[in-house]
């Protein structure tokens, strides 16, 4: 048994009987529609977020690449974050929406499949990769550009029920 395994620790999923890890079983789950959105940010100076709405980066075209890295992001989750199942995607949309207010960027993802287990780490993946893709394909003009509040905002179907953040 590992050390600091306790009764608690049994109900977790992605733990066997000894406490080790596992990839939790879903072969016996009837597969449903389950869809998620998550969010996230990237600020930047207000100079850095007029060159790239101007078309002005140095590397090229930083919101398309970057809205193209969280698609192709999300289809390989299962790739990147140990324990995730592969799942077959149906949809991904990934938003990069501009804030002045910010300065900076709003960034949104939507993920849908029908499967046995859910697409929360697909959406968070990402909103992720499209942050850290804007953050590279800017850094020339600005290395301070912050990524901000990656979270998920809501997540539909399966045992678990619907959730939306407040």
């Amino acid at each position: 048994m590992t050390r600091g395994f306790s009764k608690f620790q049994q109900n977790l999923t992605h733990l066997d009987s000894e406490g080790g890890v596992q990839m939790v079983d879903v072969s016996a789950k009837v597969p449903t529609v389950r869809e998620a959105e998550a969010a996230g940010q990237v600020r930047m100076l207000l100079e850095t977020f007029e060159a790239i709405e101007a078309g002005n980066s140095p590397k090229g075209d930083v919101l398309g690449t970057a809205k193209l890295a969280g698609i192709m992001a999300a289809k390989q989750t299962a790739q990147l974050i140990p324990l995730c199942h592969p799942l077959p995607l149906q949809k991904i949309d990934v938003q990069l929406i501009p804030d002045r207010q910010l300065p900076g960027y709003q960034i949104r993802s939507l993920v849908r499949t029908k499967g046995e287990t859910g697409v929360e780490m697909e959406a968070l993946t990402a909103v992720s990769v499209a942050a850290l893709t804007l953050y590279d394909m800017a850094k020339a003009l600005e290395k301070s550009i912050c990524i901000e509040l990656i979270r998920l905002l809501s997540k539909r179907g399966g045992k678990s029920g619907d959730y939306v953040s407040k």
